[in-house]
């Protein structure tokens, strides 16, 4: 009987022991977690380069124009992407006609212009220009059989010209702002086109531009006529909206680089088929051009 007292004894001792251990263990804190570690703030992804939206009047080959594919190339098409390698952005070339190509430019719907335009004063009040990258001058497209040996043989001749350009703006002087003789044309190839066919009887516009089509449309039978005291010289520049600063420093530094390292003189040539000539100083700048 002891015996059996005892071990009931021993029994509810361990139980009781049991349930004090386990109240004990209920009451201990749980350990301090250890302290939260700063996350690192996850690496940003680098936010994708803008890209600039370039208005280019694409029907002046060599500088701008659509290739069979409806590409855009040419030697101005060449040197911008160049130039922006070299000055850290990136470009999307937009086709843009002519005649509202710079209030494309104003109205902020592009953001450069590339398009053979001459650097005027009068352009510089309305937009801002890089520095120049290409020499140009008007140049007189006749048939071989002409006669016409300087500017001023074509005041009474049916003239055909690119609305709004250098062409245009000499040949209105020339004739007169109401003659009929002066014939417009929403591009160059579109004059000299009307000139194959007969319906002019000369085409004045910038020397690049008819050189290459003479060459290239043998059939034609046209010659040049080149007048360097009616026509002033005209340097082409990369037009940017007025005021913006950044943008054209990124321009005037890939256009600098271009020049320095040989790229320039490399599109050059494979749009020419000749070196650059040595640059030439800027001349006065004409009222109005392409």
């Amino acid at each position: 009987m002891a015996q059996h007292d005892t071990r009931r004894f021993l029994k509810a001792a361990g139980t009781l022991l049991a349930t004090l251990v386990l109240a004990a263990c209920g009451k201990q804190e749980a350990p301090p977690a250890p302290a939260a570690s700063a996350a690192a703030p996850a690496s940003a992804a680098a936010p994708a380069p803008k890209v600039y939206v370039v208005g280019t009047d694409a029907a002046y080959a060599p500088f701008e124009y659509q290739n069979e594919k409806g590409e855009i190339v040419g030697f101005s098409v060449d040197l911008l992407t160049a130039v922006a390698e070299k000055g850290g952005f990136q470009v999307k070339f937009q086709n843009t006609p002519w005649e509202g190509i710079f209030n494309a430019l104003g109205q902020g719907d592009r953001d450069l212009l590339i398009s053979s335009i001459t650097i005027t004063d009068e352009r510089k009040q309305t937009m801002d220009f890089s520095d120049p990258y290409f020499d140009a001058i008007q140049l007189i497209a006749v048939k071989e059989s002409s006669k016409v040996a300087k500017f001023d043989d074509l005041k009474k001749a049916k003239v055909g010209v690119q609305t709004g350009t250098t062409g245009d703006e000499v040949v209105t002087k020339l004739q007169g702002k109401t003659a009929s003789t002066t014939k417009r044309f929403e591009s160059t190839p579109l004059a000299l086109k009307e000139l194959e066919a007969g319906g002019v009887d000369a085409v004045v516009a910038d020397n690049g531009v008819v050189i290459h089509y003479v060459a290239n449309n043998p059939g034609a039978k046209f010659k040049t006529v080149a007048d360097t005291k009616s026509f002033a010289p005209e340097q082409y520049g990369i037009a940017v909206k007025k005021g913006n600063a950044e943008l054209l420093a990124m321009v005037n530094k890939g256009l600098a680089a271009v020049k320095a390292d040989g790229t320039y003189a490399a599109i050059y040539k494979k749009t020419f088929g000749t070196e650059p000539p040595a640059a030439a100083p800027a001349a006065p700048a004409p009222a109005a051009s392409n």
